[in-house]
C-alpha cells in the first residue's frame, strides 16, 4: 500500500508539473502543450493469482506533446511567421553546418548585423535558392536566409523607350523663337531620370514644340542637368536646329494621326554625354555614354498629351527599402533602386510521426528514430501547410482547461497523500498491538 500511494504521489507530482509548465508557456510563440500520460503497474508471479491482485500503483508512461495548431496574433514585423497547417522552420545554430538543424513553429524572426534571418536564440532560419526567372527553387539544399543590404551593380542607361500622343489640336509654336528657358517658345517638356556608369543619377528633359512651318510636324530637343545646372544634349545628325544650336529631331505625323518618321527615319542617338562644346560633368563616369530614344509608338490624336508609355534602362545600386514574404514562402526583398528581388524561399520540414520528435527547448525538436526522417519541402506543396507573414502561430494553451487539470491533479496528490497517512496510521496501530 504504501508503494502504491508513492507512485501516486509521484505521478500526480509529475501531471502538476506538466499543467504548470503548459500554464507557464501560455505567451509563449509556438509552443506545444503537453500532456502527462500514465499506466496502471502489476506484478505477477506463479505463487500469485492475477485475478486477486490488486495492482502495484501507477506509472509514467510518457509526457506527450500535442501539435495541434494555436491561434494567431497578427503584427507589423513581416519577418514574423506563421505556418498554417503541417510543417515546422528549421533552424541551425551553426551557419556553416545547416545540415544540423532544428525544427520549430516559432516564426518570430530579425535580421542580424550580416543580415542574415535568425530567431531570439540566434539561430539561422534555413532557405532554399530560388531560381529568379522561373521562382522555382533549385534544389531543397538548405542554407542560411541572408538579405542583401544592397542589390546591383550601377548600370549606365543606353535606351531610354518612349510612347506619346502630341494634341493634334496643340498651339503652333515658332522653331526660331524655342528656348529652354522660355515656357512660351514650346508647348511641353517631361523629366525622367537617366544613371551613369557609376549609378549617379540626372536629371533627363525633353522639350516638344508644334512647328508651325510644317504641317503635323513637332520638333523634340533633350538636356540633361549635371551640377552646374541644365545643358543640352545634342541628337548625332537630328534634322531639327533651334536659334541657339541645340540639334534635336522631328516628329512627322500622317493625317490619321499615325507616325509617319522620326528623324526622318534616322538613329535617335545623343552625342557623348561627357564631351562636345557643352559636356555633362559625368564625375569621373564614363564620358562616351550615349542614349538611344525609341519613339515608334507615337501618335498625333486629337486628345490630351500623355505619355501612354515609358521605358528607360539603366539603374543605380540599390538600398534595402523592405522584405515581404509572398504565398510560396518566398522572401522578396524591395530595393531602392526599384528592383524587387526573390533573395531565397523559406524551408520548410515534416516528419511521419510527431509524436517521436525529441523535445530541444526553445519550442525546437529534433528527429529521432521514432519520428522518423526529416522530409523538405516548401509551402503550399503537397502536404505541407503556408506560411503567412506578418503573423505569428500562438501557444496551444486552453487556460480554462489546464486550471481544471491542475485542480484535478493537486487532489490526485492530496487522495495519494492522504492514503499514505491512512498506511503510516495503520502501520502504527498494529506496532501498538500487545
Amino acid at each position: 500500500m504504501s508503494y502504491v500511494a508513492l507512485s501516486g504521489l509521484s505521478a500526480a507530482q509529475l501531471d502538476m508539473n506538466t499543467t504548470s509548465n503548459n500554464i507557464a508557456n501560455a505567451n509563449t510563440y509556438g509552443f506545444k502543450e503537453s500532456r502527462a500520460e500514465f499506466g496502471d503497474v502489476y506484478s505477477n508471479s506463479l505463487f500469485t493469482h492475477a485475478k486477486t491482485t490488486p495492482g502495484q500503483g501507477v506509472q509514467a508512461s510518457q509526457v506527450a506533446q500535442q501539435f495541434h495548431e494555436g491561434s494567431s496574433v497578427y503584427t507589423n514585423n513581416p519577418m514574423d511567421l506563421r505556418i498554417s497547417g503541417n510543417g515546422f522552420f528549421a533552424v541551425a545554430k551553426d551557419r556553416l553546418s545547416p545540415t544540423t538543424n532544428e525544427m520549430t513553429r516559432n516564426g518570430a524572426f530579425h535580421l542580424n548585423k550580416s543580415n542574415y534571418m535568425v530567431n531570439a536564440n540566434e539561430e539561422y532560419l534555413l532557405g532554399y535558392q530560388v531560381n529568379k526567372e522561373t521562382g522555382q527553387a533549385l534544389s531543397y539544399e538548405p542554407s542560411p536566409i541572408q538579405i542583401p543590404k544592397e542589390y546591383g551593380k550601377p548600370k549606365e542607361t543606353e535606351n531610354v523607350k518612349i510612347g506619346i500622343n502630341l494634341p493634334a489640336d496643340a498651339e503652333l509654336k515658332d522653331p526660331a523663337l524655342f528656348d529652354i528657358n522660355d515656357p512660351e517658345t514650346y508647348n511641353r517638356s517631361t523629366s525622367s531620370t537617366v544613371y551613369d556608369s557609376m549609378g549617379q543619377s540626372y536629371k533627363l528633359t525633353t522639350y516638344y514644340l508644334k512647328d508651325a512651318t510644317q504641317p503635323n510636324t513637332w520638333q523634340s530637343y533633350y538636356t540633361v542637368t549635371d551640377g552646374d545646372g541644365e545643358k543640352p544634349v545634342n541628337i548625332t545628325g537630328g534634322d531639327a536646329t533651334s536659334p541657339t544650336g541645340h540639334i534635336g529631331h522631328t516628329f512627322r505625323f500622317n493625317n490619321d494621326g499615325t507616325l509617319a518618321s522620326v528623324n526622318n527615319g534616322n538613329p535617335i542617338t545623343t552625342e557623348p554625354l561627357g564631351s562636345g562644346a557643352n559636356p555633362i560633368d559625368l564625375g569621373g563616369a564614363d564620358v562616351n555614354q550615349t542614349l538611344n530614344f525609341k519613339l515608334g509608338d507615337s501618335t498625333q490624336f486629337a486628345a490630351p498629351f500623355e505619355l501612354q508609355a515609358f521605358d528607360e534602362d539603366g539603374a543605380t545600386t540599390g538600398f534595402l527599402a523592405k522584405v515581404d514574404f509572398d504565398e510560396k514562402g518566398s522572401v522578396v526583398g524591395t530595393y531602392s533602386n526599384g528592383e524587387e528581388v526573390i533573395l531565397g524561399r523559406v524551408a520548410m520540414v515534416r516528419v511521419a510521426n510527431e509524436q517521436g520528435l525529441a523535445k530541444k527547448g526553445g519550442t525546437q525538436w529534433d528527429s529521432t528514430n521514432l519520428s522518423g526522417k526529416k522530409v523538405w519541402g516548401e509551402s503550399n506543396t503537397g502536404s505541407f501547410g503556408s506560411i503567412g507573414s506578418g503573423v505569428l502561430e500562438q501557444s496551444n494553451i486552453d487556460m480554462t482547461q489546464e486550471l481544471v487539470d491542475l485542480i484535478s491533479a493537486q487532489r490526485n496528490f492530496q487522495a495519494n497523500s492522504r492514503s499514505l497517512e491512512v498506511h503510516n496510521q495503520t502501520q502504527q496501530n498494529i506496532l501498538q498491538i500487545r
